[in-house]
């Protein structure tokens, strides 16, 4: 049986807040995270760096297993109580976009010309100062970098499924109800969930990219 209308607009915009919100904290945390790694130099930078790249293609279940056991009755953060809930979705996408951001943050501040930051720094440029320009002529990488962890995270069900439970009216999103309908034998209303998934994604990239190519004034 399809989806009612108003439970497929619910399960949309559930997917979107949860992966926009990841996707949000997670810049929030990386950009400045994957500036700093490129600018500083200090002992163990280059394991530093090698741990980040290695985290670009962790499991997505295994994150979503590492929040279960967070957030289980015998895990650390169990008070909090968010284990199959949205904010627990939300914490196991942070630990997939967090290393996206941060590491393409990285590789484009790394590839800025140096005489734009020599330039900055001969006129008296502050470190924060220098960092911001830096982060300002990589912008377009760093866009790059946000539209992809988002792409991960909205596309993710493996660590949903675990920490969210896939709940009828609370927690289902749009991955896991295709996944759901594809089980049940629905496979042309599944097909229609993973059409509404693109064209939504496509929206949203859409407009990013109009923003990243028109840049600051």
């Amino acid at each position: 049986m399809p989806i009612p209308p108003d439970e497929l607009l619910e399960i949309t915009v559930r997917s979107l807040f949860v992966s926009g919100v990841a996707t949000l904290l997670g810049s929030l945390i990386g950009i400045p995270l994957g500036t700093l790694l490129a600018m500083t130099r200090f002992r163990g930078l280059r394991l530093a760096k090698a741990v980040l790249y290695t985290f670009y293609g962790f499991p997505p279940v295994v994150a979503g297993l590492i929040i279960f056991y967070l957030l289980s009755g015998n895990g650390p953060l169990s008070r909090l109580d968010l284990l199959f809930s949205v904010w627990a979705m939300i914490m196991a996408q942070l630990i997939l976009v967090i290393p996206l951001v941060a590491g393409i943050t990285l590789s484009s501040v790394t590839d800025v010309d140096r005489s734009v930051l020599d330039t900055a720094r001969a006129l008296g440029a502050s470190s924060r100062q220098l960092r911001a320009t830096a982060l300002l002529e990589a912008r377009s990488g760093v866009m790059t970098g946000v539209m992809v962890a988002f792409g991960g995270a909205v596309s993710e069900v493996g660590a949903a499924m675990l920490v969210g439970g896939n709940i009828q009216y609370q927690t289902r999103i749009l991955t896991t109800a295709i996944v759901v309908e594809t089980r049940m034998g629905n496979f042309e209303y599944a097909g229609a969930l993973g059409l509404i998934l693109l064209v939504i994604t496509f929206g949203i990239y859409y407009m990013m990219g109009y923003f990243q190519e028109r840049g600051p004034k």
